[in-house]
This record gives structure tokens, sequence and C-alpha cells, in this order.
């Protein structure tokens, strides 16, 4: 358990450029206090002593902010930055290395007994404000933006964008913590819906120039024709 708080204290300091000690991150980051508790409600769930498990876990939400029910399964050196009104389900699996901004939430849909909240493979990125929803794999090196809502899965090396979420491939490219941290840079299918409307808007307008073009050009045989007639009738009258 020490050798996993070492590492954990350890993400935190390369994560976060707000980090000034181990000292510090242990005694003043909520999200270490809240997966040292979440262990700790794990151990009392194992020994089938769930009324002591929750309650652990109940403190920890009023403490930290964090809700994570005690049958969550959390791998190592997780990293969840500031926290606040994270939810993290009781069917819900988080890998290594993974990093939760504040207001994520791995949600579960229906009412059934068995596995129906998300599972994270490892290095996931999920953004501020996020929504994962369902028995969903969210495969390894990949990024939920924020305020995200994800309703089906998302494969290894991509990026989940927007509401309902859509996937932006990264042909498999690992997630690079430090360069991802700026959620501006992740593409925007809204801006790029409207592009292509704009895009169709265009060619809907060039295809009604020709079209008024054609009608000119059938116009303007027309009177000729009419023209060549009225000279025709005229030479026969004469």
């Amino acid at each position: 358990m020490f050798k996993d708080l070492k590492e954990t204290l350890e993400a935190y300091k390369q994560r976060d450029p707000a980090a000034r000690s181990s000292f510090e991150i242990f005694l003043l980051y909520p999200g270490v206090r809240a997966v040292i508790d979440h262990r700790i409600a794990q151990f009392f769930l194992k020994r089938r002593m769930k009324f002591l498990a929750r309650t652990v876990s109940q403190i920890s939400r009023n403490v930290t902010g964090i809700e994570i029910h005690p049958g969550a399964k959390i791998g190592k050196r997780l990293v969840i930055d500031h926290g606040m009104g994270i939810v993290i389900g009781e069917t819900a699996e988080i890998g290594d290395d993974c990093l939760l901004y504040q207001g994520v939430t791995l949600g579960g849909t229906g009412k059934d007994s068995g596995k129906r909240h998300p599972t994270l493979g490892d290095n996931v990125l999920v953004g501020a404000g996020a929504k994962i929803l369902g028995p969903l794999n969210i495969g390894s090196n990949s990024r939920v933006a924020a305020n995200a809502v994800v309703l089906s899965e998302v494969p290894e090396g991509s990026t989940a964008v927007g509401i309902p979420a859509r996937i932006v491939k990264m042909e498999g490219k690992k997630v690079d913590f430090a360069s991802e941290l700026d959620h501006s840079r992740v593409p925007d299918p809204i801006v790029k819906a409207i592009c292509s409307i704009q895009k169709e808007l265009n060619e809907l307008r060039m295809s009604h120039e020709l079209m008024d073009e054609n009608e000119n050009i059938e116009n303007e045989v027309k009177n000729c024709f009419e023209t060549l007639q009225l000279t025709e009738q005229k030479k026969g009258e004469n």
C-alpha cells in the first residue's frame, strides 16, 4: 500500500504543475484522500462489512466532494485533479495511470444489478464535466473531452468529443499528459458540422447558378427559334 501511495504522489507531481511537494499533495489534495479512503472501504467490503465500507465512503464524500462506491475497482497511480463532483459507480473499473478532472461521472444505466458502469483502460484522460454512462469500454490511451456525454464505446487511442460523444481517431497515438491538458485543442464537432453545412450551401448555390444559366440559354434558344419562325412566316406571306 505504501509503495502504491508513493507512486501516486509521484504521478501527481508529474501531472500537476501546481504541486510543490509530496507532503503537500498527501495532506491537501482531496483526490489522494479519496483514493486512500476508497482502499480502506474496499478492505471492509471484501470482508463483508458492507455497512462499515459505505460509512467510510460517505465520510470521504462529505470531506472531499468525491464519491467513489466501495465496489469500484481502481488501478494504480490514479490522479484526480481538483475532484469536486466526481462520481464513480459500484461496478466501474479504472485502469492504471488514469487522469480524471472535476465533475466526471462514471455512471450506470438501468436497474440491473450486474455490470452497469464503465470500464476505463490504462492511461485514459477524462476531461472536466464528462459523463460516461453504462457498461462501456473506454480503450487504453484514449481521451474523453470536457463535458462530453459518452453513450458508446471508445476504441483504444481515440478521443470522444461532444453530446452525444463522437469518436475522433488518433491512430493509436499514446496520450501525452503534458501536452494533452489543454482541452481547447480538442477538435470541435459543432464547428466541423457548420463547415460541412457551409460547404453544402456553396455547392447548392453553384448548382442553382448553373440551373439559372442553363435556363437563360434555353430562353435565348427559344427566342431565336421563335424569331426564325416569324422570319419564315413573313417570307411566306411575301
